[in-house]
């Protein structure tokens, strides 16, 4: 693992005349101030673009490790690799945190807090695999394999400390609860989308993925003894839309194409328009990213 200098960044404030102006190709990632004014109603303020730095590469799957510290996966426009990028909000700092041969994504925090997560492509023997990793916060060790057998996950959700969901890359794709002691494995699903939650209840929330082509938000309880558990329906997906995200009051939002949505399974029977970001020139939203302080990271297209 490599750590290159801190470079000061100048975080990009939209305005209705920047929003036109601004025509960086691929995915670009932003950040808003969520402010709830109504049981039903959400502001979306303070605009700003975290990826200037990089407008013609590749930006995607935000993850806040704190309010104030969001980290990036990352590919340059002339790498060939996605690396790991760190982002102070506060002091307006950026930090390259991988540089290796392979690449890196999806970065999360791990429980205990000391180190961060992230999925890597190794090249083994002319194949490529892609395994869980850990590496430290501090970043004073080149990290290791969380798993030893398991190497074709694609996305991941930490359930607690010894155990991971894991989105594993098969035909069908499934959702499996992993033990990173044993590498057992405990089914859950198949035929998911890429997107999951684990819910403070002690469940997951997952998108079901049907052959006739409508999709669900299902919840289940977290098996660990191996035997089927039973999964409820929360809500219909937006139309082809497979990544969610949970507000801190337990609801429900998507996005479809430069709009979000709010689902509350308690009151709402159907999904609610909760902001259109057209304005800004935002366009194809797909992942989210919300923090503790209610930050919003969205990664969309122009």
């Amino acid at each position: 693992m490599h750590t290159l200098k801190k470079i000061a960044l100048s975080l990009l404030l939209f305005s209705a005349q920047q929003a036109t102006l601004k025509a960086q190709s691929g995915n670009q990632i932003y950040l808003f101030d969520i402010i709830r004014s109504s049981d039903t109603t959400y502001t979306f303020s303070k605009p700003k673009l975290l990826t200037q730095f990089n407008p013609e590469g590749y930006n995607n799957q935000p993850s806040f490790f704190s309010d104030q510290e969001i980290y990036l996966s990352v590919r340059m426009a002339a790498d060939n690799q996605t690396d790991i990028y760190a982002m102070d909000l506060d002091k307006k700092t950026l930090a390259q945190v991988t540089e290796t041969r392979e690449g890196e994504f999806s970065p999360k925090r791990t429980p205990d807090y000391y180190y961060f997560s992230a999925v890597r492509q190794e090249f083994i023997n002319g194949d490529t695999i892609q395994r869980l990793w850990q590496f430290p916060i501090d970043r004073m060790s080149e990290g290791k394999p969380l798993f030893k057998y398991i190497n074709n996950i694609g996305y991941y959700q930490w359930v607690d400390g010894n155990r991971v969901a894991l989105y594993l890359v098969e035909n069908p794709n499934r959702l499996v609860i992993a033990d990173i002691r044993t590498d057992q494995q405990t089914e859950l699903a198949s035929f998911v989308g890429r997107d999951f939650k684990v819910l403070r209840s002690g469940t997951i929330a997952y998108v079901q993925k049907y052959n006739f082509g409508s999709w669900a938000i299902m919840e289940m309880p977290i098996s660990y003894s191996g035997e089927p558990a039973d999964a409820k329906k929360i809500v219909d997906t937006l139309p082809g839309s497979e990544d969610f995200e949970i507000l801190r009051d337990g609801s429900f939002i998507m996005a479809l194409g430069s709009k979000i949505f709010r689902y509350n399974r308690y009151y709402d029977e159907e999904w609610r328009e909760v902001a259109d970001l057209s304005f800004y020139g935002i366009k194809n939203i797909t992942r989210m990213a919300v923090s503790p302080g209610d930050k919003i990271a969205i990664v969309g297209s122009k």
